[in-house]
């Protein structure tokens, strides 16, 4: 990464926080300086509902169950889990009609218990499918029309074991290739449901339970570009059909080597604008190591882009990182050379994204 492109960033931090001041003095251009209390240092959860946004995670279940430093920081700092893994179809049914909810259960309860919701994740997706799924669709084993009843009572049976406690579900993820043109990916369930295959699975998802929140989710449509238009144009199609099409999620993967969404604003409030919950559903800025100053600072600007895009969008509800503690983030094992990418280092320690995180929602959502 150039210095001109986390300074770049870094300014984004400084524009963020520039409305606070060290002794919380708030800045009004008519009466100059007056002092206001203003209260930083809080758990992102407290300071997120003032600010009437959740503020989430992703949980790893062995490390929710086996470290207690990290399972008490899910508890103070979340307002909302996402399961990482243990909700996704090759979890769920590993084997044919042989469901294990027991990670997802426990997830559940325990989020339950710390007062956080739940978001689903997820439903359809075209990686970590069940071998048996993958295998027989391959073989000829598994039609069409079987496929189809396979992922109709997959929706309705997840969808319904946790009626009334998920508070929304990503239906369909991933369903749009990448590029200048992107097109709806050549999965399986393209393939043997058709075109219309999202449709369906919200319509399903809706049946099993008609209160959950239902959303579409995508890696790169952070900012106003051809992929995000394609959900865009997707989304005003659903709802002229009358599709129950609830939220569009952005995942937020972001990477210092590459631009800053410094459109993200402008991209969520067109999905606002057509009454769509949008919601920061994977949230982390990942870059080369070491890290330095400069890098740092822009992993500051990175995450508060998002979170300020989300703030200034009314019906943005949610804002979820994707990990919150570098020691067991998924970047280094994905991409080589990378990592630091969470809001707390591997000691738990708040590192400037998190103060930067907390100062931003410190602010509030303009009024």
């Amino acid at each position: 990464m150039t210095r001109s492109r986390a300074m770049a960033a870094a300014l984004v931090a400084v524009g963020a926080l520039a409305w606070v001041g060290p002794s919380g003095a708030v800045a009004d251009s008519r009466h100059g300086s007056i002092p206001r209390p203003v209260t930083v240092d809080q758990p992102l959860r407290v300071l997120g509902a003032k600010a009437d946004v959740l503020i989430g995670t992703a949980v790893d279940m062995n490390a929710l169950a086996t470290d207690t430093t990290y399972r008490e920081r899910v508890r103070t700092d979340f307002s909302a889990v996402t399961a990482e893994n243990v909700m996704k179809w090759a979890e769920l049914e590993p084997t044919r009609g042989q469901y294990n909810w027991g990670p997802a259960d426990q997830l559940v309860a325990e989020a339950r218990r710390n007062g956080q919701q739940i978001h689903g994740h997820t439903l359809l997706w075209h990686s970590q499918l069940p071998t048996w799924l993958t295998d027989g669709v391959a073989s000829g084993d598994i039609d069409s029309a079987e496929l189809t009843e396979i992922v109709r009572n997959h929706i309705r049976t997840v969808v319904g074991h946790f009626k009334g406690k998920v508070r929304a579900w990503d239906v369909v993820n991933e369903a749009f290739t990448d590029g200048s043109a992107p097109v709806l990916r050549d999965t399986i369930f393209k393939q043997h449901l058709g075109d219309d295959y999202i449709a369906k699975a919200l319509r399903w998802a809706h049946e099993a339970d008609p209160r959950a929140k239902l959303f579409l989710n995508d890696y790169a449509i952070d900012n106003v570009n051809a992929k995000s238009t394609a959900y865009f144009e997707l989304a005003k199609t659903l709802k002229a059909q009358r599709v129950p099409l609830h939220g569009q999620g952005f995942q937020g993967h972001l990477d210092l080597q590459y631009p800053l969404p410094i459109d993200a604003h402008e991209n969520l409030a067109r999905f606002d604008r057509l009454g769509l919950e949008t919601a920061f559903t994977e949230v982390d800025v990942r870059y080369f190591l070491p890290g330095d100053t400069y890098k740092t600072a822009g992993q500051v600007g990175s995450f508060n882009v998002l979170l300020q895009a989300c703030l200034l969008t009314p019906k943005c509800v949610m804002f979820t990182v994707w990990g919150f503690t570098d020691k067991y983030s998924w970047v280094p094992g994905f991409f080589e050379g990378q990592g630091e990418a969470t809001p707390l280092d591997a000691n738990f320690q708040p590192k400037p994204a998190y103060r930067g995180l907390q100062q931003t929602l410190a602010l509030g959502r303009p009024r």
